[in-house]
């Protein structure tokens, strides 16, 4: 499949859930859905479905939900209208898009672990592979041993997965270190210095992990599955909120991120992913999926986020200013679209400097 094809399903995707969202949740709180659109007008095709026009249009990217009320205009029937429903419905109205975004990701990474197999922790250190010549190598540690514990001066140190056993030999650099092996081997072992250890390398030269991919009856799979893509939803949106606070922080000292991607630099990404065939696309569905439901609690103007903080204003100064509110929005929207057109043209010019 081509990649803009590719590109342009996974992008309509994670919209059409987002507008989903709230079309599902204004429906159950009683607010009159006008439109449910694919793509954006102008209209190429509509058709009135009770009192909904599901439409199709001509800009082929995501969809809108249009609801009877959110605007200035005067409308008949208050109790229909979106901003005559409660505090506590317009926030669920407002939080479906981002609710059903990491539903998607969880059902992505799910489908991924259902394939894979599900990730389970191991209570050892597993060796993956041995670079030649490292010391690793020399000390007679092989792909597939187990390492359960070490040993540094006499003193026992247990590493309870692989990042604290990759601190614990980074910690005692330039000493020796003794290995234990589930079949009773002790390997004595010197990690390198830093300066000793060869670029892409570690101060052992060996790869490790602490999980093995596991499978189970064909009838739990599935439900493991989801428990899976739950926890690893739940990780990566940790990750992104992490790396958001340090990007924000780097702003207010007038440092410009580099590695922020927009449609361009995605579009880029995409065509790598799709090489991995249709399970590293639907794991990059996902990592997307949660990314635009965390971006959209921000509590900036134009996102969902700030619909929330406006009703939160609402609930302390008791009473709506529905002026204030749409001219934030407009104004935040527009800076995003702004932010949108730079991030596009740094992806441009590091598409053209590679």
């Amino acid at each position: 499949m081509p990649t803009f094809l590719v590109f342009f399903i996974v992008f309509s995707l994670l919209v059409l859930i987002h507008e989903l969202g709230h079309f599902v949740m204004a429906k159950k709180a009683g607010v009159k859905v006008e439109e449910f659109g694919i793509g954006y007008p102008p209209r190429l095709w509509g058709k009135k479905i009770k009192e909904t026009i599901y439409s199709i249009n001509a800009i082929p990217f995501g969809g809108f939900v249009r609801l009877y009320g959110q605007d200035e205009k005067v409308v008949k029937d208050k109790r229909r209208a979106f901003y005559a429903q409660s505090k506590k419905k317009r926030s669920l109205i407002i939080m479906g898009g981002v609710v059903m975004n990491f539903f998607l990701g969880v059902i992505c990474f799910a489908l991924v672990y259902s394939k894979l197999g599900i990730p389970t922790q191991l209570d050892y250190i597993k060796v993956l592979d041995v670079t030649h010549d490292s010391p690793a190598y020399q000390a007679g540690i092989k792909p597939g041993d187990k390492i359960i514990q070490t040993e540094i001066e006499g003193r026992i140190e247990i590493a309870e997965n692989s990042e604290a056993f990759v601190d614990l030999i980074i910690a005692h650099r330039g000493e020796e270190l003794v290995l234990v092996m589930v079949d009773g081997r002790r390997l004595k072992v010197t990690a390198r210095t830093e300066e000793d250890t060869p670029g892409g390398q570690g101060a052992l030269g060996v790869g490790i992990t602490n999980t093995e991919m596991k499978f189970f009856a064909w009838w739990q799979m599935p439900f493991r599955g989801i428990i899976a893509g739950l926890e690893e939803a739940i990780l990566w949106g940790k990750e992104i909120i992490y790396s958001l606070g340090i990007m924000i922080k780097n702003l207010f000292r007038g440092v410009i991120p580099k590695d922020v991607a927009g449609p361009v630099g995605i579009y880029q990404i995409t065509s790598e992913v799709k090489k991995g065939g249709f399970l590293a696309v639907a794991q990059f569905t996902g990592i997307l999926s949660v990314n635009l439901a965390v971006i959209n609690v921000l509590p900036f103007p134009g996102l969902d986020g700030a619909w929330i903080v406006f009703i939160l204003l609402e609930k302390v100064l008791g009473k709506k200013r529905r002026r204030i509110e749409q001219l934030l929005s407009q104004a935040g929207l527009a800076l995003l679209v702004l932010l949108m057109v730079l991030i596009t043209i740094n992806d441009v010019r590091r598409l053209v400097a590679n």
